[in-house]
């Protein structure tokens, strides 16, 4: 499934580069916003999952060996280096698509 947040980012940032322009302040900030995003999805929540899935079987061992009760961690997937880019051509072409079709 491609990330929706990249697609909403990327199409936000290419709706403003068609209306304000790509020098106007308000492109740059959707940039960098989607800048910002986009390695959201695609490193951090990586990490903090993956460390969660290492966190979780760590307790549950720890756990069966001193007899203890273990509560696991949500383990938060995040996104494939797929998944982002597939989402964001997609945010692209659906502004451009909306551009060139409604206007």
């Amino acid at each position: 499934m491609p990330s929706s947040h990249s697609a909403l980012v990327c199409s936000l940032t290419t709706s403003a580069g068609i209306k304000q322009g790509i020098s106007s302040d308000f492109f740059i900030f959707s940039l960098i916003f989607a800048l910002v995003v986009l390695r959201d999805a695609l490193g951090v929540r990586r990490a903090a999952g993956l460390q969660a899935k290492a966190l979780n079987t760590l307790g549950k061992q720890a756990a069966e060996k001193l007899g203890l009760e273990f509560v696991p961690v949500q383990e938060i997937n995040g996104h494939s280096m797929m998944e982002v880019l597939v989402g964001g051509i997609l945010g692209v072409l659906i502004a451009l698509g909306y551009y060139l079709f409604l206007f």
